[in-house]
């Protein structure tokens, strides 16, 4: 009889359970619901070739804001790992040198992807690709190339570099090209082309021929309007956010963004602070130049004002970019503990950018960079292990999982297919 009456209260309870409605869905639980239901492609993390050894790589959870662990807390699913060089002169001298430099990021991307961890991580080529990867539980690689100057005025290196897997490119970075306009010529209004060279606008139609996306990101405002002019299909912004939210000349104004959305591309907005909210930028870093400055003396490590840079030497660059998230983590961490630090740039300011860009040109032409290992990350999205808030705040914001799923890289992954169909129907 015992037995009986505690099996007919279970019963009971089982009924009664059964007729009580389900529990509401929280906006956390629906936010992370999306969040592993999309992909999820952060269009920039630049990357040290120092970092993709047999015996220090990103199997680890080194000290970089991207690496697989971090791709993995973070539900991180693609990065585009980029083949960076700086500007140099335009000589035979400068673009061996250069050339040297793209190669060696090229091979340890591939290094990571086919010899260190084959199993974690594999080279994405296409947008299929892509969905085959994660659907297979891997995260995903990809390439692309920040600032064609390596490639010399050798216009076959282009398809060279498309085998090797790049997937975008841009033709200038911090500095004129032999390609293209910088952004950097406002400064002081010296340009070298007045847009694009001869051999620029040769290298848009070879982009075009063998299927690499055309990067708007630091070129000139000069140099954009006539790679759109003469591209035959879209192009993308990599990393670059809203010029009337942040007057930056590495943004991109109205004018520009609708002739992006003209033109079928998309722009991938990018969580660099100094991009998205120049006033507490300002504000933040003068508080934590001292900051960082203790915490490298601290560390014992030389330390640079990222505005130094351009000047540095390639050996100081390479330490700077080594340093910059040991000191920046170590900076935040000690500042996290000063009532009167000033605010961060957040993720708020961010999405802020991804709003009026969505507003202006609409939910089909824009996305989602980092800039991570490069000078990006904010607060809330300070590595690849935070990327769930990104998502977080585009749910409290009232975006559903299907705009989600665009902004997170489908738009990206739909220039690609327009992209490499245009090449494919050349031949």
């Amino acid at each position: 009889m015992k037995y009986f009456l505690i099996l007919s209260s279970i019963a009971l309870f089982a009924a009664c359970a059964e007729k009580q409605p389900n529990k509401p869905e929280t906006l956390e639980e629906k936010a992370q619901r999306i969040h592993d239901s999309v992909i999820t492609i952060d269009t920039h993390d630049d990357i040290n070739v120092s970092n993709f050894t047999d015996s220090i790589n990103y199997t680890q959870n080194l000290d970089t804001q991207v690496n697989l662990p971090k791709m993995k807390e973070g539900g991180l699913d693609v990065a585009w790992f980029i083949v960076y060089t700086g500007q140099d002169t335009l000589t035979t001298e400068g673009y061996a040198a250069a050339s040297e430099n793209a190669i060696s990021k090229f091979e340890a991307i591939h290094k990571l992807c086919e010899e260190i961890a084959p199993s974690q991580i594999e080279l994405a080529l296409t947008s299929d690709d892509v969905r085959r990867i994660v659907a297979s539980g891997k995260k995903v690689a990809m390439i692309g190339v920040e600032n064609a100057y390596p490639i010399g005025e050798d216009l076959s290196k282009i398809e060279e570099y498309q085998k090797r897997g790049a997937r975008y490119m841009s033709l200038a970075h911090n500095g004129h090209s032999q390609f293209s306009d910088s952004n950097t010529g406002e400064r002081d209004s010296v340009w070298l082309h007045n847009g694009l060279s001869d051999l620029g606008k040769q290298a848009i139609a070879e982009m075009n021929r063998v299927g690499i996306m055309i990067d708007i990101s630091h070129p000139s405002k000069e140099a954009m309007l006539q790679m759109v002019e003469l591209s035959k299909a879209p192009i993308i912004a990599s990393h670059s956010s809203a010029r009337a939210l942040c007057g930056h000349s590495r943004n991109l104004d109205d004018e520009q963004l609708l002739l992006l959305k003209e033109n079928g591309g998309v722009v991938q907005t990018v969580a660099f602070s100094s991009y998205l909210n120049t006033e507490k930028d300002e504000a933040r870093s003068a508080y934590m130049k001292n900051i960082y400055e203790e915490a490298a003396d601290s560390l014992g490590i030389n330390w640079y004002e990222r505005s130094q840079f351009g000047s540095l030497t390639k050996e100081q660059q390479d330490e700077f970019m080594e340093n910059y998230p040991k000191v920046t983590q170590l900076g935040d961490e000690i500042a996290a503990t000063k009532t009167n630090a000033p605010p961060a740039v957040n993720v708020s300011d961010f999405v802020d950018h991804i709003d009026y860009m969505v507003k202006l040109i609409g939910i089909d032409h824009v996305g989602i960079s980092s800039d991570f290992d490069g000078g990006g990350g904010i607060e809330g999205w300070s590595d690849a292990s935070e990327t769930f808030n990104v998502t977080l705040e585009l749910v409290k914001r009232g975006y559903t999982e299907e705009e989600i799923a665009k902004l997170w890289g489908g738009n990206l992954l739909r220039v690609l297919d327009e992209v490499q169909a245009y090449a494919v129907s050349l031949n």
